[in-house]
């Protein structure tokens, strides 16, 4: 249980990573943008700046499957994988096999290490998160009595230039005797806060050029999109863009009023003036969801204010630069889900995913008798035998016969069914007519155990009723290929291999294997190798993929020291031997890659407990 724990937050690194530098180049693309418009209207560069923020909390996964739900085109148009893993490659860099293998390293260390800091992370993660929400509710705390303190007026000049100023909108009034700046509170029911001893230094048309700010930031509903971008600033406080993008937010925001304010027929020398005024009395407003006058570069808006500095409208090219660049946004997302979608389909069509695999042939062999029973509980063992006319199994769940029969490397790449496929255990004893085993003594190894196996998948479907279909995933894998120094292998004798001895399921090679630790190769195949390597424990579950383009058969001896409690026996094995990964590398001129790709992976679609006869 607590390794499936660690599991789940191991895997959410790399959506995390992904997720981020998918915001981060959103964000530098709209720092472009807002380049680009920096002459024009300051509500634009907000909006652009406030859509970066909320792409922070909306990955681009949800739209890419959004995509995916998208109706298929009716016809398949077959692209090159190539392009669809370059789209996986671009869009999803990090995976989680970013680790590199480290030879020597006990792999029970490896797996501590790996459970620790996936938690560890997460533990700081939550810190920074709670110390984040801890500062500002205690600013929030401050603001809230400075509110709780302050009396609600219903008349006077302030109330007088406000309601003046009000059209359909009624903010409410509470004057304060501290030194603050004027600011609106509150997201619902917005309040507003006028320190008392302000109106004292203030003209009227100094204190009408105040309130007018303060209505903009009502009707833009400031502090609402402030509060989404503290969530994820409490989320994210660890990249540094998304405070670096509060600093353009607020700025862009002050400006937007200032020229709202200006546009609206405010004078631009006594707005200056009353901001001049407003600073020398208070200090800053200490929240960020406080929309204040004094926030962003002040200097910078008083210059801007009494230059009465042109804003151009947009223009019919920078309205089509930002259509490109919201739809782009937007669309390139689903376009990559509706083409991986459509992949998938291409996938259905050529490899009949969905389907059942196809009954055998009418001509096709089958096993003339076989006799099904449960298996003794105390047997320690089982094997797997193919002698004569007979396939023989003992002590093997089901699981395993699908495994063996459907040449698959592991258990691993089968899922569904009910719970006993892989723990109800069955002895088997399957007998070939004479016609039939003479035919099947004539064929080469490969192409008899092939059709064996063909036999025991008929065998299952009849007997177990056992009902399958194929399905692609991308996986993690080794891919196995050529070192740089080149193959070592040296090609086998021509004489011809002899299949001695028991098999087990899966296995699909001519060679005789020695303990773990030790490995003796015959007249092997690579793929035959892949297949067997999968089965190390220094492998870790992962699959193996031939990517040597080596065809043929090879005599080999490997010999390397396991990792410490890996052994067959418990034994830590002889340690002047190297490990797997150098001893395939420096004894057969092949190398191990971590990567990730296509698995053929089967689904039991139904299955049912079999009779003895």
């Amino acid at each position: 249980m607590m390794t499936g724990y660690f599991s789940s937050i191991a895997s959410i690194g790399p959506a995390v990573a992904n997720h981020l530098w998918q915001s981060t180049v959103f964000a530098a693309v709209v720092g472009l943008v807002a380049l680009a418009l920096r002459r024009n209207p300051a509500r634009v560069r907000y909006s652009l700046w406030l859509a970066a923020s909320v792409k922070i909390l909306i990955p681009f996964s949800l739209l890419i499957g959004l995509g995916g739900l998208l109706p298929k085109p009716q016809r398949v148009v077959a692209a090159p994988t190539a392009v669809y893993s370059a789209m996986d490659e671009v869009g999803q860099p990090f995976s989680g096999e970013m680790l590199p293998v480290t030879e020597g390293r006990s792999r029970a260390q490896g797996r501590e290490n790996s459970q620790k800091l996936p938690l560890l992370v997460a533990a700081v993660w939550l810190c920074g998160v709670v110390g984040v929400l801890l500062v500002w509710c205690g600013r929030w705390r401050q603001v809230a009595a400075t509110l709780r303190r302050a009396a609600p007026v219903e008349d006077g000049r302030e109330v007088e230039i406000l309601r003046r100023l009000d059209g359909r909108e009624r903010i409410a009034m509470r004057l304060s005797r501290e030194l603050m700046e004027p600011g609106i509170f509150g997201i619902l029911r917005p309040v507003l806060l006028w320190p008392e001893q302000l109106s004292e230094r203030l003209d009227d048309e100094h204190i009408e050029a105040i309130l007018a700010h303060e209505r903009m930031h009502v009707r833009r509903r400031d502090n609402l999109t402030a509060m989404l971008h503290m969530a994820v600033e409490a989320a994210f406080w660890f990249h540094p863009m998304v405070w670096w993008m509060e600093r353009r937010m607020v700025e862009e925001r002050e400006r937007a009023c200032d020229e709202a304010v200006v546009e609206r027929g405010g004078k631009a020398e006594a707005y200056a003036e009353s901001l001049l005024k407003t600073c020398r009395f208070c200090v800053e407003s200490p929240l960020a969801c406080v929309a204040g006058v004094t926030g962003a570069d002040l200097k910078k808006r008083i210059v801007q204010i009494m230059n009465e500095r042109i804003v151009r409208k947009l223009d019919c090219s920078r309205k089509l630069l930002l259509v490109t660049v919201g739809v782009m946004a937007v669309a390139v997302p689903i376009v990559f889900g509706q083409m991986a979608a459509t992949h998938d389909v291409h996938l259905l069509f050529l490899q009949q995913r969905s389907a059942p695999p196809p009954p055998p042939a009418a001509n096709a062999p089958v096993f003339e008798v076989a006799t099904i029973k449960p298996s003794d509980p105390n047997k320690a063992w089982g094997g797997l035998n193919i002698a004569g006319d007979k396939f023989v199994t003992d002590h093997h769940t089901l699981k395993q016969l699908i495994e063996w029969a459907y040449n698959l490397n592991s258990d691993q790449l089968i899922s569904g069914g009910p719970g006993w496929v892989q723990t109800a255990k069955f002895d088997i004893e399957a007998k070939e007519d004479a016609d039939t085993a003479s035919m099947l003594q004539k064929l080469p190894f490969e192409q008899r155990l092939a059709t064996i196996q063909s036999m025991v998948q008929a065998l299952l479907a009849d007997r177990f009723k056992v009902r399958v279909h194929h399905e692609t995933k991308d996986l993690p894998v080794y891919a196995l290929v050529v070192a740089k120094s080149g193959s070592k292998l040296k090609p086998s004798p021509d004489a011809p291999a002899t299949p001695g001895g028991a098999a087990k399921p899966g296995q699909n090679w001519s060679g005789t294997m020695g303990g773990h630790g030790q490995l003796e190769g015959r007249q092997s195949d690579i793929n035959g190798l892949a297949m067997w390597l999968v089965r190390q424990p220094e492998i870790g579950e992962r699959m193996v993929i031939d990517k040597t383009g080596l065809t043929g058969k090879y005599d080999f001896m490997l010999k390397w020291t396991p990792d410490a409690g890996m052994g067959a026996t418990g034994e830590a094995g002889d340690s002047s031997e190297p490990s797997l990964f150098t001893a395939l590398q420096e004894g057969l001129g092949l190398k191990l890659e971590a990567t990730k790709g296509p698995v053929d992976t089967i689904v039991i679609d139904s299955v049912e407990m079999p009779s003895e006869n």
